[in-house]
C-alpha cells in the first residue's frame, strides 16, 4: 500500500537533479546486488551538508562498496579527506576497485577491519562523521566518535528509524531484531540527552540524525 509519505518522498526525489553518472551506475549495481546504500533523499541531505558544513576531515563508519564515500568525495571541497572503515571482506575489494576507478582526486582512504578496534586508533580532528555501519553497534561506536570529533563538528547517523520499527514495542518486532531495536532506541536517547551534543532527528530516508558537538 502506497502511503501519503511515500508519495511525498517520490515527489521530492523526482525534483532531484541526480548525481554524477558514475554514481548513478554504482547505485544501480548496488540495488541489483542487494547492497544497502543511502536512499535518494538521504543522498540529497549528504550533498547539502557537504556544501553547508564544508568539512575538511571526514570519517565514514561503514563503507560497503564505497558509494557514500564517493558521493561525499564528489560533492565536498577539493582539499577534503575521507577516511572510511569496512570489515565485510566480500565488499572490501569492490570498494577498493571503485575508489581506484572513480576517486580521481585521491580523497579517500579505506581502512579494513572492525570499527570497534579502528576507532580507538584514530587521532582527534574530524569535522564530520557519517555513521552507516551495523545499526546495533552505533551505541558502542559513539564514545570513540565523540572523542575524535571536533567541537562544532557534525555526527550524521543513517537508518535510525529501522523502517518504523524503532517506535514499536519490543514485543512487536521479531525476536531476532529485538537487540538491535533496543540498542537503537538507547542510541537515540543518548544522542538527545548527551550534554556534549545538540541533536535533531529527521525522517529523511530511513531516519537520519544530525548531532553537533557543542562541548
Amino acid at each position: 500500500m502506497v502511503t501519503e509519505q511515500d508519495r511525498m518522498t517520490a515527489f521530492i526525489n523526482s525534483l532531484d537533479q541526480g548525481n554524477a553518472p558514475y554514481l548513478d551506475e554504482l547505485e544501480r549495481i548496488a540495488k541489483k546486488d542487494d547492497v544497502p546504500i543511502v536512499r535518494k533523499d538521504s543522498q540529497a541531505l549528504l550533498k547539502f551538508l557537504m556544501a553547508q558544513a564544508n568539512p575538511v576531515n571526514i570519517l565514514e563508519v561503514g563503507c560497503a562498496t564505497g558509494f557514500s564515500a564517493l558521493l561525499m568525495a564528489e560533492y565536498s571541497r577539493d582539499d577534503a579527506k575521507i577516511t572510511t572503515i569496512e570489515k565485510y571482506e566480500k565488499r572490501i575489494p569492490i570498494a577498493r576497485d571503485n575508489f581506484i576507478k572513480y576517486d580521481s582526486k585521491h580523497k579517500i582512504t579505506l581502512l579494513e577491519g572492525d570499527a570497534t578496534d579502528i576507532l580507538k586508533t584514530l587521532t582527534p580532528g574530524y569535522d564530520f562523521i557519517f555513521m552507516d555501519a551495523a545499526k546495533g553497534q552505533y551505541i558502542n561506536f559513539l564514545p570513540e566518535c565523540l572523542r575524535i570529533l571536533n567541537k562544532g563538528g557534525l555526527l550524521v547517523s543513517d537508518n535510525v528509524l529501522q523502517d518504523g520499527d524503532v517506535i514499536e514495542s519490543r514485543f512487536a518486532v521479531t525476536r531476532r531484531d529485538r537487540t538491535i531495536h533496543a540498542r537503537m532506541r538507547e542510541y537515540l536517547y543518548e544522542l538527545k540527552h548527551n550534554d556534549m551534543l545538540n541533536t535533531v532527528i529527521l525522517t529523511v530516508g530511513d531516519g537520519m540524525t544530525l548531532s553537533v558537538k557543542t562541548k
